[in-house]
């Protein structure tokens, strides 16, 4: 870096307490996203988002769709349970 010499003491302070500032703000978002607590609430969001529309009304095609496919695999699961049972 050439232009480090022509800088003061004084300006590579204020560029390393720039520098500092940033990483605290970095590392307190990151503890932020990372915390257990705003963890569930984003996944109680995300749930949330999939039953209902913006509007707060229920997205009944996707509750169908999922009790489908969670009768689906309960169906295969008692078939596969008879055959084995014969055995």
């Amino acid at each position: 870096m050439s232009d480090t010499k022509a800088r003061t003491a004084e300006q590579i302070e204020a560029d390393i307490a720039a520098t500092r500032a940033r990483l605290a703000s970095t590392v307190d978002e990151l503890v932020d996203r990372a915390s257990p607590k705003n963890l569930a609430l984003r996944q109680v969001e995300q749930a949330k988002s999939q039953v209902f529309d913006e509007q707060g009304q229920l997205r009944t095609q996707k509750i169908v769709a999922v009790a489908g496919a969670v009768a689906g695999v309960v169906g295969v699961l008692l078939v596969i349970r008879r055959l084995v049972g014969r055995r």
